[in-house]
Parts: C-alpha cells; structure tokens; sequence
C-alpha cells in the first residue's frame, strides 16, 4: 500500500491554481450621510438586539415565540440545510475517493478442475485533478449560495420580529380604539337622554334627539366593527407566532403602553451601516458565488487530467492472500483537451460574465433600497414628535369644547348643533391619536429593522 499512498501524496496538492476574475466589492451608489434633516454626527455604533429594542416583557415572550415557531422561518433554516449539504457535496470532488475491495472467485474445468483466484485492492475511480480550479471554482460557488442562504434567514428572521411586534401594537391600537369607541358610545346615549327629556319638557327640539341618535348609532356600529377587527388582530398574531397566543400575553390599550415599549435607535450613522443589512449582506454573498461560475467557465476551456488507478495483492489461494500473494498495481491517466464544442464553453463564460453584471446591479438596488428605506424612516422621525405634540393638544382642545357646549346646551344658552360638532371633533382627534400613537411605535421598529437590526 506504500505505492498507493505515494499515488495519492501529488493528488492532494493539485488544485492550487484559480481563474476566479479577482472579487472587489461595488461601490455603494448611495450618499455617506443620509439626507438634511434627517440625522447628523458620523460614526456607525453597534445596534441594539430586539431583546434591548424592545422594553415590554409580553412583547419579547411573544417574539420569542414566534422565532421558535413560524413555518416561515422554519422553512429558511430548513434552506440553510440544504445550501451546506450542496456545498459538502460540491467540495466532495476535490478529493479522490477510495475504494477498497476483496474478489474470490473459484471455477471449475473439465481439464483442470477446481481452481480459485483471491484478489485485494484499493483504487481511486476516476478522479480529476484541478489543475485549473474549475472544482474549487464550484465549490466557492455552493458555498457563496449556502452563506447566502444564512443572510435569507437573516432577513426572514429580521422581518419576522418586525411583523410580529407590528401586529401586536396594532391589536394595542384597535384595542385602544374599541375602549374610545365604547366611551363614545355611552357619552352619546347619555346626550341622548339629555335631549329626550329637554324634549318633554317642551325646551328642545326634535331635530336634537334625531342628531343625538345619529352619533349614538355611528358609534354603536363603530364599537361592533373594533371589535371585529381586534379578533382578526389576534388570528394575525396567532398565525404569525405559529401557535395561539395565551391571553395573558395580548396588548393592553395602546395608550397604556410606555413610550419605551419600542426603543429608538441611536441616532448619528453613516450609511456604510447599511453593508451589514442581511439583504444586502445575500446580494453580496450571490455576486460572489457567480463571481466563482467565471472562473469554472474560464477552467473549461483548459485540458482535465483525471486518474484511475488501483494497488492491491493476489493469489491463488484466499488463505494466504496477505503472506505470500504478488502485489499488482494499475495506473491510467486520461488527458482530455477540449479542440471543438461548438461555442459552448465560449457561450457559457460569456453567460456567467453577463449574470455577474447582473448581480452587480442587483447588489447595489439593494442598497439604494435600503437606504431609501432608512432615509423615509428619519424623514418620518423628524417631524414625529411635533406631530405628536400638536395633535395632544388638539385633543385637549376639543374635550374643552365639548364641555362647553354642552353645558351652555344644558343651560338654555347653545344649540344642540354646536354640541354634535363638538363631539364629532373630539371623537375625530382621539381616534386620530391613537393612531399617531402606533405610527410612532411602528416608525421605531420600522427604523430598527431597516437599519439592519442588531446582534441577539
């Protein structure tokens, strides 16, 4: 066997050389800063992980959850699996395979009789030397698509605990919604007291009972469609969890939720943060896997060595096969060099050439989407908080109105019209409210996972 190890010995070391076109990252066709306005300062901190981006107990079991249980992430690890075992089976044809095996054959002949042949051996079954790197060309190929796969994952996993932390404050809001929905609604019916009676009385009109009903009646249908919408909240987040969700763990109202429930990310980046978003992140790692299909292209059009060859021992006998059999040993290279292919090799390169420019574009859309994504999140962030403010006092504003209409109503000073628009308004603004409330909450989250999320 000491002949067949020295076989082998040359075989391990072939393969050093590479027609790979030498790999250099895109330019990213975006601007280093993001757009006036928006944030200031340079620098790329390190971002927070959603168990510090969220600051809600209930809220990170629920996560936890749904990253333990969604089909959809269950599927993309599921892909991950498959993308290593290609590459495994790729890399596999870098190194000859051994077989070993033992024949015993026994025969008989009218002239001679009973006679037995014994043979041991171990062989290598047609294995090609790279000479020109056309299976590591492969192999880097398969494992660019298996690392890319794991960014997929990312991605899904990424977008995975935006969704679900998005539905769960939407079931807040709609929540939040049903409460002021249900508040109206009774405020109305004892306006619509107030007006029956001032109408037995003889001091009201019945145009006011008619226009108190209408709002009792506008939020009576109000309250049964929140209530509609807050089950459908929930099978949402059910299906998103994977599982239904224990009650203990669905939302309060929204507007009992800290602002700190969803944290905000620092502020002050470069956009050069945007290169670690898992997306772009698989768009690299695929331009970098047809980057390798050049090089095996480039391979083809060199000549393939491959060997056959087995060692091994003999005899006639099976008994003493080891101690006095004779040695026999096979060698057969075959050299193939391509003459004619009728433009195949020529036609596949130039399609691996083409597909790389392709990748190139693909690589940086997706970092002018991503900072486009980023850059329509500060924007929001920008004027958020004046929004906010502006609207808070709009509801104050509008709960004092109501107040005082309806007390000069009740006095014999205003009309009833005056405190129907009253109402209408303040309705109008708290709803309004609410739902700046889960804009803001949402544009937290929506910032964080489109600035590439953090680790954990």
């Amino acid at each position: 066997m000491y002949r067949m190890g020295m076989m082998i010995f040359p075989l391990l070391l072939s393969g050093c050389l590479s027609l790979d076109p030498a790999y250099q990252r895109p330019a990213a066709p975006v601007p280093t800063t993001w757009p006036a306005n928006t944030s200031s300062a340079a620098g790329i901190p390190e971002l927070v992980g959603w168990q510090q981006a969220i600051d809600n107990e209930r809220l990170r079991n629920v996560v936890e959850r749904a990253l333990k249980s969604n089909r959809d992430l269950r599927k993309a690890i599921a892909d991950i699996e498959a993308a290593r075992a290609q590459y495994g089976e790729e890399r596999a044809t870098l190194f000859p395979t051994l077989n070993a095996g033992l024949d015993s054959t026994h025969s008989r002949t009218l002239d001679s009789g009973v006679s037995s042949t014994a043979e041991a051996q171990g062989s290598i079954s047609s294995f090609e030397l790279d000479l020109f790197g056309r299976n590591r060309s492969l192999a880097r190929g398969y494992k660019e698509l298996w690392l890319a796969s794991e960014e997929t994952t990312s991605s899904t996993r990424l977008t995975l605990i935006a969704e679900t932390t998005t539905a769960w404050l939407t079931l807040a809001a709609d929540k939040s919604n049903l409460q002021l929905t249900r508040e109206t609604m009774r405020s109305a019916a004892d306006t619509l007291r107030i007006t029956q009676a001032r109408l037995s009385a003889g001091v009201a009109a019945a145009t006011d009972v008619s226009e108190a009903m209408t709002i009792y009646q506008s939020a009576r249908a109000s309250e049964a469609s929140y209530r509609t919408l807050v089950l459908q909240d929930i099978n949402a987040l059910d299906l998103l969890v994977g599982d239904a969700l224990p009650d203990e763990l669905l939302p309060d109202a929204l507007d009992t939720l800290p602002e700190q429930t969803v944290r905000l990310v620092p502020a002050g980046m470069s956009s050069a943060v945007l290169l670690r978003r898992p997306d772009v992140l698989e768009a690299e790692h695929n331009l970098k896997s047809v980057n390798a299909s050049i090089g095996a292209a480039r391979a083809s059009f060199f000549p393939s060595l491959t060997l056959t060859a087995s060692a091994g021992t003999a005899s006639s006998s099976l008994s003493n096969l080891f101690s006095g059999g004779s040695k026999v040993w096979s060698f057969a290279p075959s050299l193939t060099l391509p003459l004619f292919t009728g433009g195949s090799n020529l036609a596949a390169l130039h399609y691996a050439q083409a597909e790389k420019k392709g990748y190139i574009a693909t690589y940086e859309k997706t970092i002018q989407t991503a900072f486009s994504e980023v850059a329509d999140a500060l924007a929001r962030r920008a004027t958020l908080n004046d929004q906010l403010d502006a609207q808070r006092e709009y509801v104050a504003a509008a709960q004092r109105s109501q107040v005082l209409a309806l007390n000069s109503y009740k006095s014999g000073v205003g009309d009833y019209l005056s405190v129907l628009t009253a109402q209408r308004t303040l309705w109008t603004a708290q709803l309004e409210w609410i739902a700046l409330k889960q804009t803001d909450f949402n544009n937290r989250i929506t910032l964080w996972q489109a600035l590439g999320g953090g680790i954990g």
